[in-house]
C-alpha cells in the first residue's frame, strides 16, 4: 500500500501537472470504483483543479465550486500520467481524468478491487475522511507520545492505526520499529519515556528520509515505481536477509494478511517471537533464540 512518502510525493507531482488545469471528463473505465453517487461524478467535469492535499493515505483533487475527489489507493492502486494520444491499460485502468495536456490513469492491480474514488461537496463532506491521525512531521514529542499511549495496543499497531497516526502503513512501521530498536509487539502503555522518545525520533527520521529519497528518484516527474519492497530497506520484505546493522536474518510474524519483519537481534535480545501459524506447525522445533535457529 503506498504510504506516506509515496503519496506525498504522487501529491507533489499532481500539484505540477494537474493543479489549475480544468479536468475536462471523468471516465468510469470499471464503474465499481466511484463509491458515492451524490453529487454525481458528471459535475466534477468542466471544474478547475484548485488544490492538491493529502489527507492520510488519500490523494484529495479539490475542484472549484467546492468539490473534492477523494482517492484512496489502498494496496495495489496507483496513479500514472499519461500524454495525450497515449492509450491507457486497459485491464488494470479503473478511471480516467482528462485534462486537455494529458490523463491522469488511476489503476489498481489484482482482482480485489479494493481501491475507491469518492466525489463529496464541500469540507463537511471532505471532513468525513479525515481518520484524525496526527501528522508525525511536525508533531512533538508529547502529543506523538499522548497518541501512541492513550490506548493499549502493539506498538506495531498503534503505528499504523490512522485514528492516531497519519499515513504509516506495514511497511514503515517496520522499518521505523527497527530504527527504534522496538520489538512490534511491545504494548504501548509499558513504553519507557527512552523507548517512546526513540520511536518518536525514528519515526520522523523514517518518514522523512524516504520522502526525501522517492522524491530524488522522481526528479520532478511523476513516480513510475511505487512499491513497499525495495531493497535498501531495512527489514520490510526481507525475510531471512541479513539485518544491515548486525548481519542477524531477518524474522516475520504473519497475521491475517499483514506481516511484521524485524530483527531479533536489534529489536527483541536475540529471541525469535512467536509466528502463530509457523509455531502451531513445528511445536517444540520452532526456535526460541537466533541461538537455535
Amino acid at each position: 500500500m503506498p504510504e506516506l512518502p509515496d503519496v506525498v510525493v504522487y501529491r507533489e507531482a499532481l500539484e505540477t501537472h494537474v493543479r489549475g488545469h480544468v479536468l475536462r471528463r471523468v471516465k468510469l473505465v470499471n464503474p465499481f470504483v466511484l463509491r458515492t453517487a451524490v453529487p454525481p461524478i458528471g459535475d466534477a467535469e468542466g471544474r478547475r483543479v484548485c488544490d492538491v492535499r493529502r489527507m492520510g493515505k488519500r490523494i484529495v483533487l479539490a475542484l472549484d465550486r467546492d468539490l473534492f475527489l477523494v482517492i484512496h489507493l489502498m494496496i495495489a492502486g496507483r496513479l500514472r500520467w499519461l500524454a495525450p494520444g497515449v492509450k491507457p491499460p486497459g485491464r488494470i485502468s479503473l478511471a480516467l481524468f482528462e485534462f486537455d495536456h494529458g490523463t491522469l490513469v488511476f489503476t489498481e492491480a489484482g482482482t480485489k478491487r479494493r481501491a475507491s474514488l469518492h466525489l463529496v461537496q464541500g469540507e463537511t463532506g471532505l471532513a468525513a475522511f479525515d481518520m484524525g491521525g496526527l501528522e508525525v512531521a511536525g508533531s512533538d514529542y508529547a502529543a506523538f507520545a499522548a497518541r501512541v499511549t492513550g490506548e493499549n495496543h502493539t506498538v506495531k499497531r498503534a503505528l499504523t492505526d490512522p485514528r492516531l497516526l497519519s499515513g504509516i502503513g506495514n511497511a514503515y512501521s517496520d522499518e521505523i520499529l527497527h530504527r527504534a530498536r522496538l520489538s512490534p509487539l511491545l504494548l504501548t502503555q509499558k513504553l519507557s519515556q527512552p523507548e517512546l522518545a526513540r520511536l518518536h525520533r525514528a519515526a520522523q527520521d523514517v518518514l522523512r528520509e524516504w520522502t526525501e529519497r522517492l522524491r530524488a528518484e522522481a526528479q520532478g516527474a511523476f513516480p513510475e515505481k511505487v512499491t513497499a519492497f525495495r531493497p535498501e530497506m531495512a527489514v520490510h520484505g526481507r525475510f531471512g536477509q541479513p539485518c544491515p546493522d548486525c548481519g542477524a536474518p531477518v524474522q516475520r510474524i504473519v497475521y491475517a494478511e499483514n506481516e511484521a519483519n524485524y530483527c531479533a537481534r536489534c529489536q527483541n535480545g536475540g529471541v525469535v517471537l512467536a509466528d502463530r501459524a509457523l509455531s502451531r506447525l513445528l511445536h517444540k522445533s520452532f526456535p526460541r533464540s537466533l541461538d537455535d535457529g
